[in-house]
């Protein structure tokens, strides 16, 4: 007949797990020992609100005190304290959790506030002590003092001791290889960075009432929105994040129903674009530090933010593969993104000026984020802004239907703009509409200057994310838009009508035997402005082709071998150049190719020597 039985599991063979697998950072064993400390002030708090323990006129609080000389970290509080038998229960056996079981019983009083989910979070002390000894008092009437000690191995002691107090102290003898626990510095900023939210005051070596809590007990996240002033936000943003500039603007999360959630989440101010890669969103639960940027609760794109965000649903010990496939996890990163979004719609609308200001900064971020998250970009579209050659910000409907009007204006008789169909063709499917950029406002300035003669206009799109956003767009908006970067596509924007088809062919097969680039080609076009003799034409798809397979580091990168050398028969260098002696083309057509080179990309070094040399020439020749 098969026996059954109970599975064994020796402490021996557990300790040595706990202290080095029971948490990635060991620093973390701080965060443990005084949220168990608050957690039996809280517990503390209860039964008196419930009249089952008689309060006293003591300030509730946990004190930490560092002894170097006898090697020690003390962590105290003047909660519920213990009996010998809870010191047996809840300490002998591990992974019993006391929150659990003190949940359970007064589960009709309310357990909010309650940290603890684990019974492991007192041993992640061993990580980095050698011994821990506990004195404690239990809160009930003629309790006697205990004192417990084990250097976590197999044994421990436990006796009566002479308490005088209600409360627990956690005395942690630091093992010789972790000596950096005894620095006041290391402390104050494990405090800092771990429990500067909880609820009742810390203090270290704590020596009166002149004494000054480590940390803030009501943080301003915990308060009704219309409680707080704008003052405050910003006071509480400078002390968070260290970040002297004030936030752009903030929003502030506060819900019970369906889940509890609160915090603030700051748009900061980007000073350079290494910033963008340094916001911070401080995930917390009851008020006790998690992690930071945990992005599967908070989406990745929100990461570019700082921010606090308090979840009490969510339990501090969780594998990350948990989170993911929690559905109550996902639903609270879903009322996030929802609520970001509000805000931004809510300020375009009510605030453009505003908004407009603000919109350098919040760019990157809200472009990510549509590319990243489809409902998100839903949401946000139509305010999304575009900076045109003249400063001024417009959405792209905005754009478009300025430069369709203006089209319409200019029109005369037979002509019309190349994005817009003819008269007539109304049972045609609409083309989409042509929308040209600028990538580079510096690098890019001539060909800038010359639609601005042509009386045409662009969009700035020069950051980052752009090339792959502009994708995006044409992706999701199929057939309504086509972006072409300025030096895409010289016909459609800048030529003014059909030139001379032989003179163009004799000029361009001349300009190409001139040149000592022989693999570029060469076009004649007739321009709108005669100010450029040249300029270097690649096809949009080429060059996004060659863009993309750079930044994956693949073959067929280069988009120079489908470039064009396109030489403006309005110009009067190149009107000049037919009439000129073999000697005088040469210099001329390579001087006009550096020249249009230089407004495209770097020349050569080879070019760049030979450019030097007939610039030197020139200004001789002019001195003469």
């Amino acid at each position: 007949m098969a026996k059954q039985g109970n599975i064994r599991i020796s402490s021996e063979n557990m300790m040595p797990i706990i202290k080095k697998w029971l948490y990635s950072d060991k620093d973390i064993f701080l965060r443990e020992i005084v949220a168990n400390a608050v957690d039996a002030i809280t517990k503390f708090k209860k039964l008196t609100d419930l009249g089952e323990a008689a309060a006293d006129d003591r300030e509730l609080c946990v004190k930490i005190a560092i002894d170097k000389d006898a090697g020690t970290l003390t962590v105290e509080d003047n909660g519920i304290g213990m009996t010998e038998e809870e010191v047996e229960k809840y300490i002998t056996q591990i992974a019993f959790s006391g929150a659990a079981y003190f949940l359970e019983k007064y589960e009709k009083a309310g357990g909010e506030g309650i940290i603890g989910h684990f019974g492991l979070g007192f041993y992640s002390a061993y990580m980095v002590s050698e011994n821990i000894e506990i004195f404690t008092k239990s809160y009930r009437e003629g309790a006697a003092g205990v004192h417990w000690e084990s250097d976590g191995e197999s044994t421990y002691t436990i006796e009566e001791c002479d308490k005088a107090d209600r409360g627990t102290r956690i005395v942690m003898h630091i093992a010789k290889d972790e000596k950096e626990f005894l620095e006041e510095g290391t402390v104050r900023s494990l405090v800092e960075k771990y429990c500067a939210f909880m609820p009742y005051p810390i203090y270290l070596n704590f020596t009166g009432k002149e004494d000054k809590a480590l940390n803030e007990t009501q943080p301003l996240y915990l308060k009704a929105p219309k409680d707080c002033t704008e003052e405050e936000y910003k006071d509480f943003y400078r002390k968070t994040f260290h970040d002297y500039h004030d936030p752009l603007f903030w929003i502030h999360l506060n819900m019970d129903y369906p889940f509890r959630l609160k915090g603030i989440l700051y748009f900061p101010k980007v000073k350079s674009r290494v910033e963008l890669e340094r916001g911070k969103v401080k995930l917390y639960c009851n008020q006790v530090f998690i992690a930071d940027n945990i992005k599967e609760v908070i989406p990745e794109y929100l990461l570019l933010l700082n921010g606090v965000i308090d979840c009490p649903d969510i339990p501090l010990n969780v594998s990350r593969s948990f989170l993911q496939n929690d559905r109550q996890v996902q639903k609270i990163s879903k009322h996030i993104t929802k609520k970001v979004s509000d805000k931004l719609t809510g300020l375009y609308k009510t605030d453009r000026e505003k908004f407009e200001a603000c919109w350098n900064d919040i760019s990157v971020f809200i472009k990510l984020g549509c590319i990243k998250d489809e409902d998100f970009y839903g949401r946000v579209k139509d305010c999304i802004l575009y900076k045109d050659l003249n400063g001024k910000y417009c959405t792209l409907a905005e754009f478009v239907g300025g430069a369709e009007k203006q089209g319409q204006e200019e029109a005369k008789g037979d002509e019309v703009r190349a994005d817009k169909p003819a008269d007539g063709a109304g049972d045609k499917p609409q083309e989409a509409a042509t929308v040209y950029y600028v990538s580079d406002e510096v690098g890019q300035a001539q060909y800038i200057h010359m639609f601005r003669d042509a009386g045409l206009n662009a969009i700035v799109c020069d950051t980052l994310v752009d090339p792959h956003f502009l994708s995006y767009l044409e992706f999701k908006e199929t057939g309504k838009y086509r972006f072409l970067r300025i030096d895409a596509d010289i016909d459609a924007a800048l030529k003014a009508g059909e030139g001379d088809a032989e003179g163009d062919k004799t000029l361009t097969e001349a300009f190409k035997a001139a040149l000592d680039n022989t693999q570029i080609a060469v076009r004649a076009e007739k321009f709108k402005s005669a100010a450029l003799p040249a300029v270097i034409n690649v096809s949009e798809m080429s060059r996004r082709f060659g863009e993309m397979n750079a930044f994956y580091g693949l073959a067929g990168a280069d988009a120079d071998r489908d470039m064009t050398l396109v030489v403006n028969t309005a110009n009067p260098v190149i009107q000049a150049f037919a009439g000129l002696g073999d000697e005088k083309k040469k210099f001329v057509a390579n001087q006009v190719y550096y020249l249009a080179m230089l407004s495209y990309k770097k020349l050569s070094p080879d070019e760049m020597k030979a450019f030097s040399a007939n610039s030197v020439k020139l200004l001789e020749d002019f001195l003469r």
